[in-house]
């Protein structure tokens, strides 16, 4: 047998870049996207700045629901309200009560830092893990550092909880693999080698060279440096292209997954990326403009291309990287949109009464009703504000985990906090409420909280003991 080179042609599905540009459009905040597209439109001569009149003006959340009492359909809706140029249909609610909407202020709002150890705690309290495995969880968290690794071992964990806290390393490492699989993808992982492992599990089993990157961050990837692509392909018996090809899919990954999620300056402000407002008693939703900038195809260098035929490759190359960046804009607003429309519907108690309505809800309950991954629903809303007729609020202040009521329902902890907090408003500053009396109060109301998870909220709220809180005279 003699040594020859042959061609081949074939399909694969890639994990191409489009996904990739799309998975981190959905994730930046409104400001974020802003100074994105900016960068592309400096760098892409097929960009452009749209004119008003170039947009189509779909209203989001035009028209009545069904059996709604008439009104004027033809009220526009708030200034901030972009034209939708999506897929969907306009989408409304009924609600309860139908009195003059209140639109609130348009003021920009400072933004609330969150720093990775805030967006670990909060998908950990939405989980339905047991109270211990929460508290395992909770330490679990605070040893992640800000590139999201675990650089302690378990069996300093374990001895660093006790005794508050007897836990063995196996109880660690099973609620670690529940942490494993929160967003940022990657994020728990106590080396390189299986953070990469935890980012390319979920990608699809035929994605190229998946199989081989998963062997290389398994074995070799600490001493890639030193032994080269030469030397992954001899280790692991493949060839220089597949051997290519898995690096290149290694290197797609984020090797600091920790530094997605960091703290916005105190003095950062936000636009919101949502609107929702009330119209002849229907919750409305839309996308705010904001300060967003439009783009569109450079209508300019696309006739020229169009004349050109085939032989300018590179202005056809940058068409369609802005093909793929207005595709990707736009399911953004679509993925934005079809996930407050659940919340909404799932909210509107909140939205009409405020936080002592707020009901349980979960990650896991959202992205089972709108057909998404859990993962896909957190980087939406992750750093993501809606203005609602109580001000503008962060997405994520629509969930919270529940505690059973005695009427077989369930109450969230937030709609607790509310309670307790309007019951020490109400109290006698000569007598104030102790722990012990609030979770009476809670209990005659039917949601029975321990005495512990009282005291637990009321430090959270930063309200001061009742020995602290009495005033004479």
């Amino acid at each position: 047998m003699k040594p020859r080179l042959t061609t081949s042609l074939g399909q694969q599905l890639v994990l191409t870049p489009q996904l990739r540009q799309a998975i981190h459009l959905l994730q930046l905040s409104a400001l974020e996207l802003e100074a994105e597209l900016a960068e592309a439109v400096e760098s892409n001569p097929l960009l452009d700045w749209a004119e008003p009149g170039e947009l189509r003006t779909t209203e989001a959340g035009a028209g009545d629901a069904p059996g709604t009492a008439g009104g004027d359909d033809d009220a526009p809706p708030p200034d901030d309200v972009a034209p939708w140029t999506g897929g969907d249909e306009p989408w409304q609610q009924r609600i309860g009560h139908s009195d003059d909407d209140d639109d609130g202020d348009a003021a920009d709002r400072v933004a609330e830092p969150q720093s990775l150890r805030d967006h670990l705690q909060w998908q950990l309290h939405l989980t339905h893990l047991s109270a211990r495995d929460r508290r395992i969880g909770a330490a679990l968290i605070d040893a992640i550092d800000d590139d999201g690794y675990l650089r302690e071992s378990l069996q300093a964990l374990c001895e660093a909880v006790r005794p508050d806290l007897v836990v063995s390393e196996d109880e660690m490492l099973a609620v670690l693999r529940q942490l494993q699989g929160f967003d940022p993808a990657g994020v728990g992982a106590r080396d390189l080698g299986e953070c990469l492992l935890l980012q390319l599990a979920p990608l699809p089993d035929d994605t190229p060279g998946k199989p081989l990157a998963l062997r290389i961050a398994a074995g070799p990837i600490d001493r890639l440096p030193k032994i080269g692509i030469d030397g992954v392909a001899g280790e692991l018996h493949c060839t220089l292209c597949e051997a290519d090809t898995a690096l290149r899919l290694l290197r797609s990954l984020d090797p600091r997954p920790g530094a997605q999620i960091g703290s916005l300056p105190a003095d950062t402000y936000i636009t919101p990326d949502c609107v929702i407002w009330r119209r002849q008693g229907v919750w409305r939703v839309g996308l705010a403009s904001g300060r967003a900038p439009r783009l569109t195809i450079h209508r300019g260098y696309e006739q020229m291309i169009g004349h050109a035929g085939a032989s300018d490759g590179y202005l056809r190359g940058r068409l369609q990287e802005a093909r793929w960046l207005l595709r990707n804009i736009e399911a953004r607003g679509e993925t934005l949109l079809k996930v407050v429309r659940c919340l909404v519907r799932q909210q509107s108690g909140f939205l009409e009464f405020g936080a002592q309505a707020l009901r349980p809800l979960t990650l896991r309950e959202v992205a089972a009703e709108v057909g998404l991954h859990e993962s896909t629903v957190s980087r939406a809303i992750a750093r993501k504000y809606v203005r609602t007729p109580r001000g503008t609020v962060a997405l994520r202040s629509f969930f919270a985990s529940g505690i059973d009521t005695d009427g077989g329902g369930e109450a969230s902890s937030i709609a607790i906090q509310s309670m307790i907090r309007r019951l020490v408003e109400a109290e006698n500053p000569r007598k104030p409420l102790s722990d012990a009396l609030l979770s009476e109060a809670l209990k005659a109301a039917g949601v029975p909280v321990a005495r512990r998870t009282v005291a637990k909220y009321r430090e959270a709220m930063g309200i001061v003991s009742s020995q602290e809180r009495v005033r004479i005279g």
